[in-house]
């Protein structure tokens, strides 16, 4: 403890803006319009230096820190768990408060995430992260972003006024599995997690009804809740992790299920069956999530042999195993069709849909309108265009598979 007061502020940012790069949770898109033009500090509108990227584009600027990374549980896949002899530190609530109107002055940030280890209790932890947002909102009057790392085994009532302060409330799932939860976090209980994130699903929908007189109850998370899964740690194969995503989003209504690439902790205590992933695999697991959600496709086709082709992105492997699809006649085919053609994205499909209405789509209008046509040529038809016997063609992967680098012997 000693060692603990002679830290400086600067000292602490160091230690827990480092140990919050491992939650890949955080993403300030859809949230509710604020600004203080008529008082009070901060927008969600604003600019800075960026942190992360939101699904429209917009760069985000987030001081992204842990409250401490002190923790009573003991997570095998975690660097901040219990027996891991990591440097410690904690900032009091006040602490972060002053960071955050700080940083935002300086017009480094827009908003700030807020992630924690468990200290004490997960009610004593939660309740200093809501007294953050709370004070900021309520004393401060920051109108920025705010995103809070809830603790499931905390109390609704906790988890109710986060999100009364917060923009959106994240819960992690932890890992694809109850098995690998189990396992490895065993303090921790994938049921009482699912049941945190219904309540937050509930409360969202709650607060979204109007009353009899035509208002609502309030504000409660309007960027909505959002979760991450650990990829490399338990062993589940892409599938599993892609259906579990699946069933994440339609029983819970997430906005964003978040892919974290397992790093090794140099640790004999972490006991783990896999190295840490290619930053290929989470990349690919991002575009077949996209898939899921935005272009009809189903976990069990974009992962049917249990991995997805770290070579080429999903679309373009499924079009390529199935070859009896195409090649898609553009000027008649549905629009869960043509979102299956590789190089076709969900704005290039309702472009043709809308020129269908008046005529036929030729080569250029592909083009003109986004597709990325050398992709799509081996699998699409319009009238000045036929992929001939290019779509069974062997060498057709190749075409898009990046060259491999031969080893030195």
């Amino acid at each position: 403890m000693e060692r603990m007061a002679k830290r400086t502020l600067e000292d602490k940012l160091a230690i827990l803006s480092d140990a919050a790069k491992y939650d890949a949770s955080c993403a300030s898109s859809a949230t509710h319009k604020r600004d203080s033009s008529k008082g009070g500090i901060g927008s969600t509108t604003g600019h800075g230096i960026c942190h992360a990227y939101a699904p429209d584009g917009r760069c985000i600027s987030l001081l992204k820190i842990l409250m401490t990374n002190f923790c009573i549980y003991d997570c095998a896949y975690c660097i901040n768990r219990v027996s891991s002899n990591v440097e410690r530190a904690r900032f009091t609530p006040e602490e972060v408060i002053r960071l955050t109107l700080e940083f935002y002055r300086r017009n480094y940030i827009e908003g700030l995430f807020l992630s924690s280890g468990i200290i004490k209790s997960p009610d004593d932890t939660m309740r200093d992260m809501v007294r953050i947002a709370r004070d900021l909102r309520e004393v401060h009057g920051f109108k920025g972003y705010i995103h809070l790392k809830t603790i499931p085994d905390a109390s609704p009532e906790l988890i109710e006024e986060a999100g009364r302060w917060a923009d959106r409330l994240s819960i992690n799932i932890e890992l694809p599995t109850d098995a690998g939860v189990k396992a490895y976090a065993p303090e921790k209980d994938p049921n009482t997690i699912r049941k945190a994130m219904a309540d937050t699903r509930l409360r969202r929908e709650e607060y979204a009804e109007k009353s009899h007189t035509g208002r609502r109850k309030g504000r409660f998370a309007p960027a909505g809740q959002s979760t991450q899964l650990i990829v490399g740690a338990d062993g589940a194969d892409d599938r599993t992790i892609l259906g579990n995503s699946a069933r994440l989003y339609s029983s819970y209504g997430l906005k964003r299920v978040y892919y974290s690439g397992f790093s090794p902790i140099p640790d004999a205590t972490a006991k783990l069956p896999l190295v840490a992933p290619p930053l290929e695999r989470e990349h690919r697991l991002y575009q077949a999530d996209w898939l899921l959600r935005f272009y009809e496709f189903q976990a069990d086709e974009l992962a049917a042999g249990g991995m997805l082709d770290l070579d080429i992105d999903p679309k373009l492997a499924w079009a390529l195993q199935h070859r009896e699809a195409f090649p898609v006649q553009v000027a008649t085919a549905p629009r869960e069709i043509l979102l299956r053609v590789p190089g076709f994205g969900t704005k290039t499909v309702d472009r043709l849909l809308k020129l269908r209405r008046h005529r036929t789509p030729r080569w250029d209008d592909l083009r003109r309108m986004g597709a990325l046509v050398k992709k799509a040529a081996p699998f699409v038809e319009v009238p000045d265009w036929r992929p001939g016997g290019l779509t069974d063609s062997e060498n057709l992967r190749a075409r898009f598979a990046p060259p491999k680098q031969l080893a030195l012997l």
